[in-house]
Parts: C-alpha cells; sequence; structure tokens
C-alpha cells in the first residue's frame, strides 16, 4: 500500500500544532504568570477561604492537591452509588461498589479508565457533575504540577512554587472552559450530538426494535480530548458516529488531544526565560511520536497474519470511515499521550500493531504525553539525561542553572521506578495469586494464552500510566481487577506527583549557577538524541522481559 495518505495526515496534523504552538504556548504562559485575578476568579478564592496573594512551598502544594482530589474521588463514588434517586439517571441503577471506587479514581487520576459500559450504567447527572467535572479538573491539576515544576526551574532560592489553589482556577477558568466551549462548537458542527433525548426505540429495516441511546456528548466529547482523559460517552469512544463521525472530525479529536501537551514546551520555554529549552523538549516529544505513529502504521499496512492476509489488510477492528491510517494516527495520538480514548480496537490490531500502543505508554507517555504530565515526565528525565552526561565528563550535572545533586537524582530514580512497579507488580500478582489467577482467567480473558497474557498487561500499564485505553478482550467489571486497577490508577497518579512537587521544591530553594565551558549545552541536537535515548533506553530496560511473554511472544508465532 502506499505511505502517501500516511504522510499527508501526519504533515496536516504537524502543520496544525506548527500554527498553534506558540500563540497558545504564549498564552498559557501568560495564564500562569499573570499577576492579576479575574473578578470570578477572587469570587472562588474567597469562598473556599485561600489568600491568592500568598505561595506555597511543595508540601502545602502537595496538600492541596491530596486534599482536592480526595474531596472529588467521594464526590464521583457517593454519585455513583445514589445514581437511583438522582434526576435523568435515565431509570438505571447503582454501580456497585468495586466498580464505583474504580471509575471514581479513574477520573480523578485522569485516566478515564470503564470497566463497564456508559450508556447502560450511568445516567445524565453521573456523566455530567461527576464525570465532566473531573475531566475538567483533573486536567486542571496535572498542568499546575507541571507549571509547579517549572517554576522549581526558574526560581531563585525561593523555597515556594507557586499557590496550588491559584493554578487549579486559571487552569479551568482561563484555559480548559473557554477552548472546551469553542471546540464543543466545533464538534457540533461536525455532527456529534447533544442532547437530553435519553433512549428512543426505532425500528430497523428488518423490522425489529433497536434502542438508540442519546445524551450531551460535544460537550463532554470536547474536554475527553482537550484534557486527555479519554472516556466516552458511549462504549465504543470515538469509533461510535455519535462521537466522531467523519474524517475531519477524526484529524479535530487527534489535534484537541495534542494542542496543550505539544504546546507546553513553548510555556516552559517562556517561564524559564530561555525558548530554545522548550524547542529542544518539543523536539523530543517530536521524534518519539513520529517514530511510533510510522512504526505503527508500517505494521497495520503490512497485514501479518492469516486472517489480515486474507482480507486484504489488517481491518478488524477498525472503522472504515478512518481507514488504517485514521486509526494508527488516533492510537498513536491516544497512548503518546495519556487520553486513552480510542477510535479502533487495539485488542484487533495485528500482534507487533498492538505492542506498539502498549509501548507508547510504558515509555511514560512522553510523546508528548498527558496535559501536564507528559511535560513534568520529560522533565524528569532530562534530569536523569544530564547526570548520565554529567557522569560521563566528570562534572556536577547542571540543568537550566540548577545543580543536580544527591536529592534531586534520587527523586528523580524513585519517580521512573514508581510506573514500571506498579505494571509488573498488578501483572504479576494477576496470575500468581490462585484465587486471583482463577478468577482472572475464568472470568476475564476472552483469550487465553499469550494474547491473554497481554490483555492483563496492557490493563496494568494503561492504569498505571493514567491512560484509560484497553484490550477490550479483557473484562474487568471484577472485584479483582476493579479494585487492583482502582488503587494502580491512584498510585500512579499521585506518588509520581508528590515527587515532582519535591523535585520542584528542592530545585526552588537554590540559586542559578552561571554555565561555564564545561557545562552541557541543553537546547541542542545533542541533548534532544540523548534525552530520548535515555527515555527509551529505561522503558526497554524495564520491560523488555515482560514483553517478551505478551506481544512480542505473539508475533514472532
Amino acid at each position: 500500500m502506499s505511505l502517501l495518505p500516511a504522510l499527508m495526515a501526519l504533515l496536516t496534523v504537524a502543520a496544525l500544532i506548527t500554527i498553534i504552538y506558540r500563540p497558545l504556548g504564549d498564552y498559557m504562559a501568560w495564564v500562569y504568570t499573570s499577576t492579576k485575578h479575574w473578578r470570578v476568579e477572587r469570587g472562588i478564592y474567597r469562598v473556599i477561604g485561600i489568600d491568592e496573594g500568598s505561595e506555597q512551598t511543595w508540601r502545602a502544594y502537595l496538600r492541596g492537591v491530596l486534599a482536592f482530589s480526595a474531596v472529588g474521588l467521594l464526590l464521583v463514588y457517593g454519585l455513583q452509588r445514589l445514581q437511583q434517586f438522582l434526576p435523568y439517571s435515565l431509570g438505571l441503577g447503582a454501580p456497585s461498589a468495586p466498580l464505583s471506587f474504580n471509575t471514581a479514581a479513574s477520573f480523578v487520576g485522569n485516566t478515564n479508565w470503564q470497566s463497564y459500559s456508559p450508556e447502560a450504567t450511568v445516567g445524565y447527572t453521573v456523566q455530567i457533575a461527576g464525570l465532566a467535572v473531573q475531566n475538567f479538573t483533573s486536567a486542571a491539576v496535572g498542568i499546575a504540577v507541571a507549571v509547579a515544576l517549572v517554576r522549581g526551574f526558574a526560581y531563585r532560592k525561593s523555597g515556594t512554587i507557586g499557590n496550588f489553589w491559584v493554578d487549579l482556577v486559571r487552569g479551568i477558568v482561563r484555559l480548559l472552559l473557554p477552548l472546551a466551549a469553542v471546540s464543543a462548537i466545533v464538534l457540533l458542527a461536525g455532527g456529534v450530538i447533544q442532547n437530553f433525548n435519553g433512549f428512543t426505540d426505532v425500528t430497523t429495516v428488518a423490522g425489529a426494535t433497536q434502542t438508540i441511546p442519546g445524551g450531551p456528548t460535544a460537550s463532554q466529547e470536547a474536554i475527553k480530548l482537550l484534557g486527555t482523559n479519554g472516556g466516552g460517552f458511549f462504549n465504543a469512544n470515538s469509533s461510535h458516529p455519535f462521537e466522531n463521525p467523519t474524517p475531519w472530525t477524526n484529524i479535530f479529536q487527534v489535534l484537541l488531544m495534542l494542542a496543550i501537551p505539544f504546546s507546553l514546551p513553548r510555556t516552559f520555554g517562556r517561564m524559564v526565560g530561555d525558548n530554545r529549552q522548550g524547542y529542544a523538549i518539543l523536539s523530543v516529544m517530536g521524534l518519539l511520536y513520529v517514530a511510533s505513529f510510522t512504526a505503527l502504521t508500517l505494521v497495520e499496512l503490512a497485514g501479518r497474519g492469516t486472517a489480515p492476509e486474507l482480507a486484504g489488510a489488517a481491518l478488524e477492528g477498525k472503522e472504515q470511515r478512518f481507514g488504517i491510517i485514521g486509526s494508527t494516527l488516533f492510537a498513536t495520538t491516544s497512548t503518546g499521550t495519556s487520553t486513552g480514548a480510542v477510535n479502533s480496537m487495539h485488542d484487533s490490531y495485528t500482534a507487533l500493531g498492538g505492542f506498539l500502543p502498549m509501548f507508547n505508554m510504558m515509555l511514560g507517555e512522553v510523546s508528548p504525553g498527558g496535559v501536564g504530565s507528559g511535560l513534568y515526565a520529560l522533565l524528569v528525565l532530562a534530569v536523569i539525561a544530564v547526570f548520565i552526561a554529567g557522569l560521563l565528563i566528570g562534572r556536577t550535572p547542571e540543568y537550566l542553572g540548577k545543580k543536580i545533586g544527591p536529592r534531586e537524582i534520587k527523586l528523580a530514580a524513585l519517580y521512573i521506578l514508581v510506573m514500571p512497579t506498579l505494571v509488573l507488580a498488578g501483572t504479576a500478582l494477576s496470575f500468581a495469586l490462585p484465587g486471583v489467577r482463577d478468577s482472572v482467567t475464568a472470568e476475564s480473558i476472552a483469550n487465553p494464552g499469550v494474547h491473554g497474557m497481554s490483555e492483563v498487561l496492557y490493563a496494568f500499564t494503561s492504569a498505571a500510566n493514567n491512560n484509560g485505553s484497553a484490550f477490550a478482550g479483557l473484562t474487568a467489571d471484577t472485584a479483582w481487577l476493579n479494585t487492583a486497577l482502582g488503587v494502580t490508577i491512584l498510585l500512579g497518579r499521585f506518588v509520581p506527583i508528590m515527587l515532582v512537587l519535591a523535585l520542584a521544591g528542592s530545585l526552588a530553594r537554590q540559586d542559578i549557577v552561571p554555565a561555564t565551558s564545561g557545562t552541557l549545552p541543553t537546547h541542542r541536537p545533542l541533548f534532544v538524541g540523548l534525552l530520548a535515548a535515555v527515555t527509551i533506553l529505561l522503558s526497554a530496560l524495564a520491560f523488555l522481559p515482560v514483553l517478551a511473554l505478551g506481544p512480542l511472544a505473539e508475533g514472532l508465532m
């Protein structure tokens, strides 16, 4: 098959990102550095009782993140358990306690993993007052943490990293709400539905009766993508024509997922006073994204396997209106960010095709990562990279004028260990504990054998990285998986945040050291290559053994 459509799709996305990179990045830098507060913001500060003019230490900032997220967790859980008493419940009962916990943890953790069919499980009140609200707030928390780390590099001997409540409110009021409103209108124009019709019974051509669900989809679809959340209004997610009707809405949704993560490096460059540093981070993100999309597209176009070769292409699980290119572009984007939305079934990809979205997540989702989480993950990896470079040349490592000492490198090292530990431990326990193993293999895995191993590995990789996509052959609505994945989501979200904020506080206490002839330039291609290599190498070392038992073994069969 010709690669021209893939090249044109990639160039289209690249051109759109190029257009918005500078204005959106500069706007976000203004949002988080402006000294003026809007009237509506001051009103919110008065209601919650905070002093908007005060700055916080990293510990106080972390307490704000955890307290706010804990309240969100309880509210979403409570809304689900009381659903039958709520208006617009559509006659649906309360989800089970394990499922409600999993869903609450998932949406508060910016993961949006769904162990249920949304249109048949949650009513409009839970969707709007619970899940949609968390789409805004969890995304704003991620950006706030990234901005706090950037301040750690930019501030001199301050010991403070900003004010969490100010960053949270500004992220919602000035950034996410306006962008989501405009995006929802564009999606409405593209055919995405927005109504409160509930369930409508229609008569099919064959004379049968079919129930068609409706709902306020466009408004939630916009923030689902902008906030790299990913939870679908319908079970089929962005492969559903009510969520993603046409090829051009598909490209628009890809743009929404990439817009903020790819623009944050510009914000970073502006806030540290050196735009070249932002371009370096952007280059690493772009390099990994293009490499992943190219590899996934080539594998799926090759269509290795009996069924794809008989069909003429690897089209199982893909929508005809998007085709292979539209599907691989979306899959690369949703797993390279922390979105987890899908417009095709990753479980139906070829063996090596299913491996690549999984590996995107195993990289730590830095190509370009989620809103905020992608930037702070790559900055932590940059700390590791300059440490390695310092060892090679025999100098104390520095990054952006801040010395990387024992405390900084310990925090960075702990950060990169959290996600692999959660993924490998969760997968191992699912197969090692006798009672759990029996329930997983009997109740959850639709494809026993090597592919079943991949399904469980994908689930814990998605949960620990706060992605939310799944190999759909896994039935995750069981007591073990709901609980284990929910705990993995919370640990995968908030333990790294704790380490990032501690790193930000440590850096903020330092003065900036002037660059010398022995300082490694971190804005040049050499550092870009080093950072990309470190990112790939760390993931390969952590996950190659378990990948050899799952998708790689399946690809060689």
